[in-house]
């Protein structure tokens, strides 16, 4: 691991710095399922994220998360559109339940992970958060799973399986980076 310290040129620093925290961030996310998608979500971050995996982790939550609360403000949308058949509400009304319950195990996640650092009981803590937010990842494929066998319009179902497949890549992601923590 590289140290970044302070030199005569700070520009030159803090370009020697980013590079060595966005080579941290590209290692960390080789090690997920949809590397490209993680650089691209944590690497705006890197001066916040230096080479802290907790920092990492956080933040992949923290930008999970908003994704999260902008998906459900979608689905929401959605909700409020006209013409909506009985079945298509249903679904529709589901799928905010369930990533309104995303939001809630994600706002947990961080709230956890933030006592981590500190704690005596590090082992039963990571593995609290990988149950919260594997919940999370339930949550976003069952709410594409209300779609099986029913008359939902294409629109609709495309926008929802649009947001949940890319918060699930997200939620994917911040799993394999808890192993980091270990």
């Amino acid at each position: 691991m590289s140290i970044c310290v302070q030199t005569i040129s700070a520009a030159t620093t803090d370009k020697g710095c980013t590079k060595t925290y966005k080579k941290f961030i590209k290692s960390a996310c080789n090690s997920t399922t949809y590397p490209k998608i993680c650089y691209g979500a944590l690497s705006p971050n890197a001066s916040a994220i230096k080479t802290d995996p907790y920092k990492l982790c956080s933040i992949a939550l923290s930008v999970t998360l908003k994704a999260t609360y902008k998906a459900y403000l979608s689905i929401d949308a959605l909700s409020k559109m006209r013409g909506l058949s009985r079945s298509e509400k249903e679904i529709i009304g589901d799928c905010a339940e369930t990533t309104d319950d995303a939001i809630y195990q994600l706002q947990k996640s961080l709230k956890a992970l933030a006592r981590l650092k500190g704690s005596n009981h590090k082992a039963d803590e990571i593995s609290d958060l990988n149950t919260w937010v594997s919940a999370v990842l339930t949550d976003e494929y069952t709410c594409t799973d209300d779609f099986e066998g029913q008359k939902v319009r294409k629109d609709v179902k495309n926008t929802i399986n649009k947001r949940m497949l890319y918060l699930a890549k997200l939620t994917s992601n911040c799993l394999a980076l808890f192993k980091l923590l270990d």
